[in-house]
């Protein structure tokens, strides 16, 4: 019998165990549960049903992100129903318009996430989190009730798939350019149910925003979770956000894991990507596309890609340039801190020299609820997750999934292109 992954420890260490299997079924101790102003109504309703209360008010996160500020009646009452819930049961963890950002972006800047924590939220791209070392998985909104009310969650233990990254990254290839590329790989399913254990030495050398990058969207590939082993960048980057060595525990995969499958990737051979539609891994790389594709509208955001980092990027990209005439293009800081920091350091200038549009941190047009809805036949490229029939807008526009550089890029060109056609 060989050793276990990453994932693998951290449930068994959760479940009171000294060892696990993949398939095993446990019941673990959850060290944070959240939800959103979608899918917390839900989740409240169970625990309310139930008749207890939380089982810690530390250990609860309620994130009003996706439709606020809100943009209606409906979604001002969904942000009522946490709000007043959040006052009855007096949670600290509570983001108020103006200081709330989008929840996988806002718990980490924060320092909500720790490696070894086992953590649910009720969204799909909880998995974000496990770039910091912590076994993170969305659940639907009654299992997140369930955790809210007795601190607790089953899981079925899931097999890992070893991806291991080899080489030196190219000029404008970041985290966002190495997760499509491993979706067009695999596919969509092509990690279902599977733990996606990320490593090799182009990982090491990834800053902790690529990272985080890479595990939100582990999801988009059908894996129960993405992670990474914990390193000194990753001490780092935890010391910086106010967390001490002493307040975490490190896991590590066993030499002798068991994996179901490990799959090199040479990442010296990989180009700024882009997904086509309608799947996040219908990817190619970008001088493979040799037609022109018109775009309507550029968005730089999400969870996915609306981090400082990401926002230098676009700046890098942008300055001294004009959108193209007919484009729209949309920027949204992932947390009222990015927004701070982009100020601070000019960036806005930029964006709005090249006449882009900035909202205040939301998840808005990523999953098309508003800030960027897409019209009929409309065409975006977007640094978000998902590029479904439907997903930011019209069922019958189109999405394109691409790094900050590339939609920038696109967005002065009017059409998709390299980064280095506008900046030379």
């Amino acid at each position: 019998m060989g050793g276990m992954s990453i994932s693998q420890k951290i449930l068994a260490a959760k479940s009171g165990r000294d060892s696990l299997r993949a398939g095993e079924i446990v019941l673990a101790d959850v060290d944070l549960a959240f939800a959103n102003d979608i899918t917390a109504p839900i989740s409240i309703d169970f625990v309310k049903r139930l008749g207890v209360d939380v089982f810690d008010k530390n250990k609860i996160a309620l994130i009003p992100d996706h439709f606020t500020p809100n943009k209606d009646i409906n979604s001002a009452n969904q942000c009522k129903i946490m709000r007043d819930f959040v006052k009855e049961r007096k949670l600290p963890l509570y983001w108020e318009s103006g200081e709330v950002g989008i929840e996988h972006a806002l718990l980490p800047e924060q320092g909500y996430i720790k490696p070894g924590m086992l953590i649910v939220g009720a969204d799909s791209h909880t998995c974000t989190h496990g770039a910091l070392g912590a076994f993170a998985t969305g659940m639907g909104s009654t299992d997140v009730g369930f955790a809210f009310a007795t601190g607790k969650s089953w899981f079925r233990v899931p097999e890992s798939i070893k991806f291991i990254y080899k080489g030196e990254r190219n000029k404008w290839v970041g985290g966002k350019d190495l997760i499509l590329y491993t979706i067009g790989k695999i596919g969509v399913a092509g990690a279902l149910y599977k733990s996606m254990e990320f490593g090799g030495e182009a990982i090491a050398g990834l800053p902790v925003e690529d990272r985080l990058t890479m595990c939100n969207m582990a999801v988009e590939a059908g894996a129960k979770n993405g992670i990474i082993e914990p390193d000194d960048i990753t001490i780092k980057y935890l010391s910086e956000h106010g967390i001490k060595q002493e307040d975490y525990t490190i896991f590590k995969s066993d030499e002798d894991a068991e994996y179901a499958d490990v799959i090199e990737i040479d990442v010296s051979q990989i180009e700024p990507q882009v997904a086509f539609p309608h799947l996040p891994s219908n990817t190619r790389g970008i001088s493979q596309i040799k037609e022109d594709i018109k775009i309507d509208q550029a968005f730089i955001g999400s969870c996915t890609n609306g981090r400082i980092s990401d926002l230098r990027e676009a700046a890098r990209v942008l300055k001294g340039n004009k959108v193209a005439k007919y484009v729209r293009l949309i920027i949204i800081p992932a947390t009222v801190e990015v927004y701070k920091q982009a100020l601070k350091e000019g960036l806005f200038d930029i964006f709005l020299e090249a006449g882009a549009v900035i909202s205040t941190p939301t998840c808005g047009p990523c999953l098309g609820g508003y800030m960027g809805i897409l019209a009929d036949g409309e065409v975006c490229i977007s640094t978000s997750n998902r590029n479904f029939v439907g997903r930011m807008g019209s069922k019958k526009a189109y999405v394109y999934l691409s790094s900050p550089a590339v939609a920038a890029a696109s967005a002065v060109a009017g059409k998709i292109i390299h980064p280095d056609e506008v900046v030379r």
